[in-house]
């Protein structure tokens, strides 16, 4: 049976911005259902023209582009909560990739739908501004982490990122461990490494006992120290809209 909306196990969540039972109906009645994918399933693809959107309830994916040559570029990582699908919804056509690394259910909207729901609940459209915002900030830092950071650093920036949004959403355990069930060529892809440069580096923060990485699991061991190489901010997540 579909999630209720006013049941959602994510709304728990503080990451997750507060709404009342009625803004929480609205929401309700824009959903069409849920849909549940195996890993290695594409959601979205390049260039199509999805009649859906998505709010990734439960699960990992992973955004990425194709290039000519057939090589793949990493985007970056879906996480529960995140919003799926909008730049068909606003381009026509979507200008990347979106796949499921494990099991994911996703609540479904109707695109034909978005603009009379956003013009009834103008506060929603305000939710999907701001995670576009969020995206192109994210996308920026990306950028800045591939241009000027070194391996080491980057690899220490992007499992600082992982590290804090896990933790966001509750999974991150006592002990600083956390799923991560992307493959070390998925790393290597967002980061604009070859995938031996990734493994030796990922050798060198274990060496340095900050991290270490096995069947699907990530262990932190030293979050300050890993950000300190990152030079990255162990700033709370901010508070996101959900939709």
């Amino acid at each position: 049976m579909p999630t209720p909306c006013l049941a959602c196990p994510l709304r728990a969540r503080r990451v997750f911005a507060k709404l009342d039972q009625s803004e929480i109906r609205a929401i309700q009645r824009f959903k069409s259902g849920e849909l549940r994918i195996g890993p290695g399933t594409p959601l979205l693809l390049e260039g199509s023209n999805s009649p859906q959107l998505y709010t990734a309830l439960s699960g990992l994916g992973l955004r990425y582009k194709t290039l000519e040559n057939g090589r793949r570029q990493v985007i970056n990582f879906v996480f529960p909560g995140d919003f799926l699908g909008l730049q068909a919804g606003m381009m026509n056509e979507m200008q990347h990739s979106v796949e499921a690394t494990t099991d994911m259910t996703l609540c479904v909207f109707n695109r034909s739908e978005f603009f009379r729901f956003f013009g009834a609940n103008p506060a929603r459209a305000f939710d999907i501004t701001w995670l576009a915002a969020v995206e192109e900030h994210f996308l920026g830092e990306a950028l800045a982490s591939l241009g000027q950071r070194s391996g080491l650093s980057r690899l220490a920036w992007a499992i600082t990122r992982i590290y804090l949004r896990q933790h966001a959403l509750g999974q991150v355990d006592a002990k600083g461990g956390f799923p991560l069930p992307y493959r070390q060529q998925d790393l290597a892809d967002a980061l604009g490494l070859s995938l031996v440069h990734t493994n030796k580096t990922l050798a060198k923060l274990r060496e340095r006992q900050l991290v270490s990485w096995q069947e699907g699991r990530m262990q932190v061991h030293d979050l300050t120290t890993l950000a300190d190489l990152a030079g990255a901010d162990l700033e709370a997540e901010l508070v996101r809209p959900l939709l």
